[in-house]
């Protein structure tokens, strides 16, 4: 699982470490694309606004050098979230339960306060702008040139004060998008609340297979049968990673490529995706790059992260569209390989090929409407049962508990599959609705169709069209290749030494049925 972290706690913590006069200011963030260290704004402290416009040029403040060293460098948000920021504050109590049930970071009363000050100040700037505008009018008539000359000083006031408070406006917005950035989605009401024990088994299928001798684990088996080499990848590249070689490459080909062909049958479009892309997709798809504890790879010296999933890709290919609803549900199943850091991981329960830095993976990816979103839930879980079963897989089904949810998940589930050579149960795969989440950070919208009979009397461009809405997004794992090898060298070994392969998976490895000790 790829951990996803709140994009914007660090505000918070920054805000705090100031003093209380510059924990007031929210020009911590500058409104370019670059880090600054900005002055304090006793203006921004308080929106105290004078009634008299003509006290603007006279009472701007000064940052002392002590304040002016306080400040601390925060850079703006790259791009910004359509967060419904009114839900938010009329709901207060339903998303401070959320945030406590999902063990989230994100500080509601900071996001609630920062709304609060956004909108006196929005008030006050369209204030200003009236007044200013109501000026321009006086001035377009015949007047004394005392009049005028008052008028233009007025004018004058009244500009330079509404240039300052635009500028603390987008400071303040800023401030509040990232703050706001930390909540997560809300959670489907049948969700079990709590940690990851808290969660509840929707199925079991299969039984445990018995075994007449000792079995061995998958590190044991590679061994014997030459498929994996560990020792060779470590000098080459460091721990966690490894060679696959001989039967083992080709069980590797034949799971992708069975997978796909299962998958692309349901009406998914196969995809390749790329893996490297931009760091800013990563966030709005939830993830955090360059946080502490990050399962990214970041390249340094660019914007660019290797990918951990194919889920960003996906979730990015259709970025910044308004799409049309006939064209709903649009279903891909994606081949990537995938890179992780893996940070915090330790033990013998991750050893070997359970966790490591490089994989394969086949992803399937659903945009649909908001009122399909739970049915197409469904649907993905039952693939991911349908192919596992196929395999002669023993598993069970999570419905995952809060506080196992990843900030943009309404709801997950989960598949363990039964690995003897552990001795446990290990996640193979997960399917998560996340509802708007991620479309609402990633801009994907699509028109509405009118009802049938529903003639629109109105002309021009989107005249009398219904609003645009965000689709809701969906992934599930299909194959990650080194647990399902994990499974399938533990569940079907032979007293022998050997391993047979699923019938499934044969006609994929040029009929080869088992896997022999050299």
């Amino acid at each position: 699982m790829l951990t996803r972290t709140c994009l914007g706690g660090g505000a918070a913590a920054a805000l705090s470490s100031l003093s209380p006069s510059i924990r007031r200011c929210s020009l911590l963030f500058p409104s370019v694309q670059q880090t600054l260290l900005l002055p304090f704004s006793p203006r921004l402290a308080s929106y105290r606004i004078s009634p008299s416009p003509r006290r603007f040029s006279a009472s701007a403040a000064v940052a002392t050098e002590e304040e002016h060293k306080a400040a601390v460098a925060v850079k703006p948000p790259q791009w910004k979230a359509a967060i419904d920021f009114k839900w938010i504050r009329d709901n207060k109590d339903v998303v401070a339960a959320n945030i406590t049930n999902r063990n989230s970071n994100a500080n509601l009363e900071l996001v609630l306060d920062l709304y609060e000050k956004f909108l006196n100040l929005q008030k006050e700037v369209e204030r200003l702008r009236a007044e200013r505008n109501a000026v321009a009018s006086k001035m377009k008539g015949k007047l004394e040139p005392s009049v005028r000359q008052a008028l233009v000083e007025e004018g004058k006031n009244l500009k330079e004060g509404l240039v300052a408070l635009e500028e603390d406006l987008v400071q303040l917005s800023d401030q509040l998008q990232l703050e706001a950035q930390c909540i997560p989605n809300s959670t489907h009401p049948d969700v079990p609340v709590g940690g990851e024990e808290s969660s509840v088994a929707r199925k079991m299928v299969g039984n445990p297979k018995e075994f007449g001798f000792d079995v061995k684990d998958h590190l044991q088996l590679g061994k014997d049968l030459d498929l994996f080499d560990f020792d060779a990848a470590a000098e080459v590249s460091g721990s966690k990673f490894y060679y696959l070689k001989n039967e083992a490459v080709l069980l590797e080909m034949a799971l992708v490529n069975w997978a796909i062909a299962q998958v692309s049958k349901r009406g998914f479009t196969p995809l390749i995706t790329p893996e490297i892309v931009r760091s800013s997709v990563v966030e709005k798809c939830g993830f955090q790059p360059r946080g502490q504890n990050t399962q990214v790879y970041s390249i340094q010296g660019s914007d660019q992260c290797l990918i951990g999933t194919a889920e960003i890709p996906v979730g990015g290919i259709h970025m910044d569209s308004i799409l049309s609803e006939s064209d709903l549900p649009l279903k891909y199943v994606a081949y990537s390989h995938c890179f992780r850091t893996e940070a915090g991981a330790a033990g013998a329960a991750t050893r070997g090929m359970y966790r490591v830095h490089q994989f394969s993976k086949v992803e399937m990816f659903v945009f649909c409407r908001p009122e399909d979103s739970d049915s197409y839930h469904e649907e993905l879980i039952a693939i991911e049962e349908e192919l596992f079963s196929s395999l002669g897989l023993h598993f069970k089904t999570l419905d995952m508990a809060t506080g196992d949810l990843g900030a943009p998940a309404y709801r997950k589930f989960d598949v363990e599959a039964w690995m003897p050579g552990l001795g446990r149960y290990g996640e193979i795969s997960s399917a998560s609705n996340c509802t708007d989440y991620q479309s609402r950070r990633l801009g994907i919208r699509f028109h509405p169709t009118p009802p049938e009979g529903v003639q629109n009397p109105k002309k021009g461009k989107g005249a009398g069209s219904a609003p645009t809405r965000f689709v809701h997004t969906l992934n599930a794992t299909a194959c990650a290749v080194p647990r399902m090898l994990v499974c399938l060298l533990e569940n079907f070994q032979q007293e022998n030494g050997s391993v047979v392969i699923p019938d499934v998976l044969r006609p994929y490895m040029g009929g080869l049925d088992v896997i022999s000790p050299k």
